[in-house]
């Protein structure tokens, strides 16, 4: 016979959202860092089409 499960206590519940919310900051903030450095042309890892390529091929 199924028997219910004991409630998570608060203190848990709390510590696995903050787990969950601290990921989702730091992938933005690794994001923006991206963006930023996109902008600025300071960028070694991402590579992306610029205008000036496209314009060149037709």
């Amino acid at each position: 016979m199924a028997c219910p499960k004991k409630k998570t206590s608060k203190s848990k519940r709390n510590m696995r959202k903050a787990v969950w919310k601290n990921k989702a900051a730091v992938s933005a903030q690794k994001a923006i860092s991206l963006g930023k450095s996109i902008l600025t042309g300071r960028n070694d890892g991402f590579f992306y089409p610029t205008e000036a390529e496209e314009t060149e091929e037709e």
